[in-house]
């Protein structure tokens, strides 16, 4: 069975689950394999359970009529999704960077959902998996969308922007983050810049922060034509142009399209560095139509509620939370951020950062001097990486160790950073603090 008679099969049966305990009657199961499962193990059970087929990819298991045997599950959901994201002819927009995609997926929804029936990617799911659900759910109302595409390998932004199919795309930034799958920062370059690779190969707009000399030579590279620019100190001319007011705590800055009039916007964010997430909202806004009055509107409204860049106020502390991922470029943003706060008694919780491979030791003691650098004495640390460095900075184990010194020494009246990779669970603190 080809994959245009597969999803002739999915139109009549238009529900694909992934999970064996989730089997709505007449959906199709498609059993992924993982490091520690393999669904098709269950396609049996899900056949029980009321599910119309199941899509495998191990002969053992195909011991039913309804079973439907293919070379690799996950190509095939691939496949399927790329299939079903070809009925809407509407504009795609592909997003990838090492800091700030969700946040700047969230702001180009709020944006556009200021004129357009928006479908954007949910919480994270950014991955091979979570690309082809995203794409699943687009509908016939939907009159644009949102695709957001992370990586932690080489040709995994190939992969997703080939299944999406954008038509047109950004890349937030290139930091130094997994390289333990990258290998190396040209190897971060190499793979964000896929998606480049793949507009530039069907005449396809860019939107690039022209402060950005990475994604300015990226672009170069590979000899982009159709480039919408955006961003402040850049001398080029540029679509958008915008600047920083204040960051009290919250950003401010003012903006104006490339002959237009000076706007002013006060968010609801926290960090100087939002201000290319909020350019490229404004870019991309602009290029679809949506008015200058709409853009701010939905700026100033929009809320943070994914522990990046959020403002949590408890009773005892203000919070800084920016607690779901870290890498060394947006720790530096983070911290120099916090720094140039004008409020009273700072303080920074900062959790491991993952995935660094051989650098590791290297990146986490190059934080630990920053923090030396620049006066910020109450520091608390915890992770096996941070454990490891020259500082006399508080350490801990991991985040109960944590919690047990909270309990009886909780800091009050604080601007307290919270920061570090989503597996150190620092996201479960406000609730102490």
């Amino acid at each position: 069975m080809d994959i245009k008679e597969m999803y002739a099969l999915y139109r009549e049966h238009p529900l694909i689950t992934t999970d064996s305990r989730d089997c709505p009657r007449g959906s199709i199961f498609l059993a992924l394999k993982g490091e520690t499962f393999d669904g098709n193990k269950f396609a049996k059970s899900a056949l029980q359970k009321g599910c119309a087929y199941a899509i495998i990819d191990n002969p053992e298991y195909n011991t039913d009529d309804r079973c439907l045997l293919v070379d690799d599950t996950l190509q095939t959901f691939k496949d399927l999704a790329r299939e079903h994201r070809r009925r809407f002819a509407i504009p795609v927009i592909g997003i990838t960077g090492t800091n700030g995609k969700t946040t700047t997926k969230e702001l180009l929804a709020a944006v556009l959902s200021e004129r357009f029936n928006v479908h954007y990617t949910q919480g994270n799911f950014n991955n091979d998996v979570g690309v082809p659900k995203t794409l699943f759910q687009l509908g016939p109302g939907h009159e644009i969308a949102v695709v957001e595409m992370g990586a932690s390998h080489p040709g995994d932004i190939k992969t997703l922007a080939e299944t999406a199919e954008p038509t047109c795309g950004l890349i937030t930034n290139v930091g130094r983050a997994h390289l333990q799958g990258f290998g190396s920062f040209d190897g971060v370059k190499r793979t964000k810049g896929e998606l480049y690779d793949f507009l530039i190969g069907r005449d396809a707009p860019l939107f690039i922060n022209a402060d950005n000399a990475d994604l300015m030579g990226m672009a170069a590279e590979r000899n982009a034509t159709h480039i919408i620019k955006y961003g402040g100190a850049s001398s080029e001319r540029l679509s958008v142009r915008g600047k920083i007011i204040d960051c009290a705590p919250f950003l401010r800055f003012s903006w104006h399209a490339d002959g237009g009039e000076e706007r002013c916007v006060r968010t609801n964010l926290i960090g100087s560095y939002n201000i290319d997430n909020m350019l490229a909202a404004v870019t991309v806004g602009l290029h679809f139509g949506v008015t200058e009055e709409q853009v701010c509107h939905a700026l100033e409204n929009y809320m943070p509620n994914n522990n990046r860049s959020q403002m949590t106020v408890t009773p005892h502390n203000h919070l800084i939370m920016d607690a779901y991922n870290a890498n060394p470029s947006s720790m530096k943003a983070a911290i120099e951020n916090l720094c140039a706060m004008d409020v009273p008694a700072k303080m920074a919780i900062l959790g491991d950062m993952r995935e660094l491979g051989e650098v590791s030791g290297e990146e986490h003691q190059r934080v630990v001097d920053m923090l030396k650098a620049k006066g910020l004495c109450e520091v608390w640390l915890v992770g096996e990486e941070f454990g490891k460095t020259d500082c006399t900075f508080r350490k801990f184990r991991d985040i109960e160790e944590m919690k047990a010194e909270i309990a009886v020494n909780r800091p009050t009246d604080k601007y307290i950073l919270v920061k570090g990779s989503n597996g150190i669970r620092l996201f479960t603190l406000p609730e102490l603090l």
